[in-house]
């Protein structure tokens, strides 16, 4: 097989939770390591702490990628007789490359917070604070009347053509395609130097931008020509919503007690705070990755019942506890649901592009919080 290089790995990613839904300032991207490097053993990582790199070492892992970035705030020193320069000089002499996707996997469709939604079983689902809105693109390309089916299914699978729950949405129109082949093609219909005439379709779908390498990619495979013809239109009518947590509803109604428990089995947490009463009646559910404390107002706005977050202040309890919110705290290391979720994505991704690598979820625990 083909050497693969971490920059063929990362674009793959970057289609799926792209650097521009990532919040300003936050440290995202390449943090150690060349994308020239060869890769073939491909860590999922929450955290970059010294145990997971010594993990990595042992694994022969050539790539991490973690959700909470290495260096997040700017060094002034490596000093390697400290935990954090230890880990930057062991990644260095090991030839281990770090990337980080922090802001833009919560907030990227299929990311942290539909995981965490995914597990606690919500239906209905919708964006709890939305902070991106993406920009739609139609594709028009003209297909042999005979390839009309294995195009359209190919730019389905690859994604284009959602508008809202459905997929695979397109339009047909034939026509006469018409072109003269020059004196070094290899037409798949015609001959060179002679005007051609074909029955054609003309294909138009849509999708959002970040998207378009990967279907364009899937259209000139799928397409018999040598030189198809495509054109590529800006829209004004935008795209999905996406943005941070997400709210939705619970199957039936649970008490308080009996969700609090249930959160803590499903997001795999030693145990979980909880702010309210034991006995409430909660179905509408918000929860958000990683410490929400700044969104339990917008989780009230949107009729949660019961707010699911990481890391909740004490003072910030009381006022949502006066406003009748109820909080459910399993903390902040929960967002190890992408380790596996990341993987699985990846993994897929990599394997439809024929990318011969290795992709596997850390198994070392980062947690740093004990309950007795």
């Amino acid at each position: 097989m083909k050497e693969v290089k971490v920059g063929q790995v990362i674009q793959l990613f970057e289609q799926f939770s792209p650097q521009k839904y990532a919040f300003e300032g936050d440290p995202i991207g390449l943090q150690v390591g060349s994308f020239q490097k060869p890769v073939k053993n491909i860590m999922i990582a929450l955290d970059v702490l010294e145990n997971v790199v010594d993990e990595a070492i042992e694994k022969a892992v050539d790539l991490i990628i973690a959700h909470h970035p290495l260096i997040f705030r700017p060094m002034k020193k490596i000093q390697t007789d400290q935990s954090q320069g230890r880990v930057v000089e062991k990644l260095l002499k090991h030839d281990i490359t770090v990337y980080a996707a922090h802001t833009n996997l919560d907030i990227a469709k299929g990311g942290v917070n539909d995981m965490l939604a995914q597990a606690l079983q919500l239906e209905n689902t919708s964006v709890l604070v939305p902070t991106y809105e993406q920009q739609l693109r139609k594709l028009v390309v003209y297909v042999p009347l005979e390839h009309e089916e294995q195009v359209r299914v190919a730019l389905g699978e690859a994604g284009a053509g959602a508008i809202g729950d459905y997929s695979h949405c397109s339009f047909s129109a034939e026509g006469t395609g018409r072109f003269l082949p020059g004196d070094h093609t290899n037409p798949h219909i015609g001959q060179q130097g002679k005007l051609e005439a074909v029955q054609e379709v003309k294909i138009e779908t849509v999708y959002p931008v970040e998207t378009e390498k990967k279907i364009i990619s899937a259209m000139l495979r799928a397409h018999p020509y040598e030189e198809p013809a495509y054109d590529l239109y800006n829209l004004a009518l935008k795209g999905e919503e996406l943005g941070l947590g997400r709210i939705g509803e619970l199957k039936e109604a649970m008490s308080l007690r009996d969700f609090a428990l249930f959160a803590k089995e499903v997001l795999d947490s030693p145990g979980v705070r909880v702010v309210g009463n034991l006995d409430d009646k909660v179905k509408k559910v918000a929860v958000l990755g990683g410490d929400g404390n700044k969104y339990f107002s917008k989780a009230k706005f949107k009729g949660a019942d019961v707010y699911v977050t990481g890391d909740f202040y004490y003072h910030t309890a009381h006022d949502a506890m006066n406003m009748g919110l109820n909080i459910v705290d399993p903390g902040h290391n929960v967002e190890k649901i992408m380790k596996k979720g990341v993987s699985e994505i990846l993994r897929k991704e990599c394997e439809s592009s024929q990318l011969d690598v290795n992709i596997f979820p850390s198994e070392e625990d980062t947690n740093p919080f004990v309950f007795l």
